[in-house]
């Protein structure tokens, strides 16, 4: 296994040396990678080669997956990347070097994990030629039998191999972060990874993703603020489901084209993400603008000065790609949605609280300073609007104050950490000016107000009381068990008792022993030294004594 992850740096090392990614780092801002530069610069692959254009996006292609993913992720951070990098990660989000499409038309017509039918009896057309391709699975259109268009997509042939592989790797990394770096452990490396390897294996299964659309589909159901593309059918390779008319998030000046109210469709994201988070409790994890449309007229061509245009209703997001979703327990919902609105209240006391509560502290920690570091840290955030917010900074700020104070982050928050991560990056893009605390807080204080309602619970007790009832059906037989469980206990304990009763009696009998075996040795030394001639018979006695109390 050692020998493979050595082979797997090799291999990484070797496709950074031939696109030359050295020469896109930025070592006047950070000197500190000067010494992974000249790592680059040593490899033989290297040699002979100069800048080349686009190099980080053909170079997270060809390194796999996982890397793809962190692009996808760094495309949405134009706060944190250069411009020209931007623009090279930007591609990655739909633009991902395509494979054979007749490998595409196997996997469909594939009986195991295909569709098992032929192309000509699935579709009255498909699209050789792909949509869009991405890290995971490339897109071709198509059209169904009765007319209505589709998207089919598949997945990237022998895949799952190389991610495998990677969180290997990724493992290995972790346990060693992890036996070192304390911050590392507060934020439970190792879960995080263990969890992200199920959650990318998981999106390799399109029976999934097609239960996740639906399921998303059904929680917006006649919505105002977005659609959901139906699933017409789905195998653990290939998924077919309904084409919608839209443009990625990212692309603003279409917007403007159309007459589309950014700062509107920004506050209606901010608030899909909150009903997503608290009130379906399931959340779409994969964020980057790749995933997020926007609905646009039934034309197919956008052009400039174009006029703006009635869809019949404001224009809906359309979600797509739900391979990874999240959810969190209802403890974890309520201790998030109250964390955060103590945040907005700026009462950080309150918020110390709720973590102590939530037992994500040592009992011995000062909470005071705690406190004081989080309001230190957070505190400016409240007066900023989205375009001002270091979300990512502040991020790394905090997870800095967990590791100081000893703070446990539950491994199911990351994801939603990650999440927060792409939505803020989407709306720096969309809508610069947002004020998200104004707009989040009446959000989370209806949903708090209306878990903690009375007559809520009362009506989950009303609803549950049935299941209650029959459970007392059961009372019977759980004394009888508990009762005979008692006897067994009262059984052993007896027997207990009495072997230990019996310990006791032979621990005193031994000590008996010793005292006569002590007072039977010392008198026949006292009596041989007195006796003289007789003295070796008694000597002989003293030995006698000691070696019956070893044997006794």
């Amino acid at each position: 296994m050692l020998l493979s992850h050595h082979a797997r740096l090799r291999e990484l090392w070797r496709i950074a040396a031939m696109y030359r990614l050295d020469t896109h780092l930025p070592l006047e801002e950070a000197p500190q990678l000067q010494p992974l530069a000249r790592l680059i610069r040593t490899h033989h692959a290297a040699w002979g080669k100069k800048h080349q254009p686009n190099a980080i996006k053909y170079a997270l292609e060809d390194m796999g997956t996982l890397f793809l993913k962190l692009g996808q992720l760094l495309s949405t951070r134009r706060d944190l990347v250069p411009p020209e990098i931007i623009e090279q990660l930007v591609q990655l989000q739909d633009k991902v070097k395509p494979f054979d499409a007749e490998i595409a038309i196997a996997q469909i017509q594939d009986n195991k994990n295909g569709l098992g039918q032929s192309i000509q009896t699935l579709f009255a057309r498909f699209d050789i030629k792909p949509l869009a391709a991405a890290s995971i699975a490339q897109v071709h259109t198509a059209a169904l039998h009765d007319g209505r268009e589709v998207v089919v997509k598949v997945v990237r042939p022998d895949i799952r191999t190389t991610i495998v592989a990677d969180f290997e790797l990724l493992r290995e990394l972790a346990n060693w972060a992890s036996a070192r770096i304390e911050a590392a452990r507060a934020v439970h490396i190792i879960d995080i990874v263990e969890d992200y390897r199920q959650v990318m294996l998981n999106e390799l299964d399109l029976t999934l993703e097609a239960d996740n659309t639906t399921q998303m589909r059904n929680n917006f159901l006649g919505s105002a603020l977005m659609y959901v593309p139906e699933v017409y059918d789905a195998a653990k390779n290939v998924m077919v489901m309904e084409r919608i008319q839209g443009v990625p998030i990212s692309q603003v000046e279409v917007f403007d084209q159309l007459g589309y109210d950014r700062a509107t469709l920004a506050k209606k994201g901010l608030t899909i993400f909150f009903t997503q988070v608290f009130r379906d409790n399931f959340f779409h994890a994969d964020m980057h603008p790749g995933n997020v449309f926007v609905e646009t007229p039934p034309v197919q061509t956008l052009h400039a000065g174009m006029a703006a245009v009635d869809l019949g209703h404001e224009p809906r997001y359309i979600g797509l790609d739900c391979a990874i979703m999240g959810t969190l327990s209802k403890d974890d919902q309520l201790i998030v949605a109250r964390m955060l609105l103590a945040v907005m209240n700026d009462n950080f006391t309150a918020m110390v609280d709720v973590v102590s509560r939530a037992g994500w502290i040592p009992p011995n920690t000062d909470k005071h300073a705690l406190m004081r570091d989080m309001k230190r840290t957070v505190g400016p955030m409240l007066k900023k609007s989205i375009n001002d917010i270091d979300f990512a900074g502040v991020l790394m700020q905090i997870l800095d104050i967990a590791r100081r104070h000893h703070m446990s982050i539950p491994p199911q928050l990351m994801l939603l950490l990650k999440t927060l991560v792409h939505v803020e990056g989407l709306g720096r893009d969309l809508y610069p000016d947002l004020d998200i605390w104004s707009l989040a807080k009446p959000i989370l204080s209806s949903w708090i107000k209306e878990q903690l309602d009375p007559m809520r619970n009362l009506q989950q007790l009303r609803q549950q009381l049935p299941e209650m009832l029959l459970s007392t059906t059961d009372i019977p037989k759980l004394l009888d068990q508990g009762l005979q469980s008692l006897a067994s206990q009262g059984a052993r304990q007896d027997s207990q008792l009495r072997e230990i009763q019996q310990i006791r009696a032979d621990m005193l009998n031994d000590r008996r022993r010793d005292w006569l075996a002590l007072a039977g040795f010392a008198v026949s030394i006292a009596i041989a030294i007195q006796v003289g001639w007789f003295a070796p018979i008694f000597y002989l006695l003293a030995i006698l004594v000691v070696i019956w109390r070893i044997l006794a």
